[in-house]
């Protein structure tokens, strides 16, 4: 049986005010209603190593939803973090911000994890996703271009995979391409798979 079928009865949310998510998701032919509170604190703590960071993340935010959840009713969570020089790089504050970022990012690689976070009223289950992302030499000129034009602040990292920057800058993916737009379906679809065949037995 297919997935959309055994969703049917069910009632999916998305809670993200991602586009990149939503689109996504749409693309798995789920009918999913998105649903976001504003103002979710994205601490964490410093022992976690960067694997379970967006997990943590991801767990965390499905917490401040749980009124929501019912009989029938899915929650998808998912915090995604780029990984580089061992730290984590988040979305730029400014325009300098984002060039800077860009510019630590080029002639490198640095890695992109997604946790995500299936709940229910009854149970929950948390899964990650990892890719490497090889940049090749970015010029000034063409971070300058990305960052006036395209305005990545957003963004984890400063950059999206399905724009301009990554048509030109992209040398190597290793892993989901998927996963570094912000949203690792396959693995999503299979991991909802199991969670309402398992619910249905």
């Amino acid at each position: 049986m297919l997935l959309n079928e055994l969703m049917k009865d069910h009632m999916l949310i998305l809670a993200s005010e991602s586009a990149r998510r939503k689109t996504l998701l749409e693309g798995l032919d789920l009918k999913f209603e998105v649903i976001v509170k504003k103002n979710i604190p994205e601490d964490y703590p410093p022992n976690l190593d960067k694997f379970e960071i967006p997990v943590y993340l991801a767990k965390h935010k499905s917490g401040f939803y749980t009124d929501l959840l019912h009989d029938k009713t899915i929650l998808i969570t998912a915090d995604t973090i780029v990984w580089h020089n061992d730290t984590v790089v988040g979305k730029p504050v400014n325009i300098q911000h984002a060039k800077e970022i860009l510019s630590s990012l080029s002639g490198s690689m640095h890695e992109v994890i997604t946790g995500v976070c299936i709940r229910s009223d009854k149970k929950l289950k948390t899964f990650y996703s990892h890719s490497r992302v090889v940049f090749s030499k970015i010029s000034s000129e063409e971070i300058n271009y990305y960052v006036e034009h395209y305005q990545p602040f957003d963004k984890a990292g400063a950059y999206g995979i399905q724009e301009w920057i990554g048509y030109i800058g992209i040398e190597k993916i290793e892993g989901s391409f998927y996963n570094v737009m912000g949203l690792p379906v396959q693995m999503l679809y299979r991991e909802l798979m199991n969670f309402v065949e398992e619910a249905r037995s």
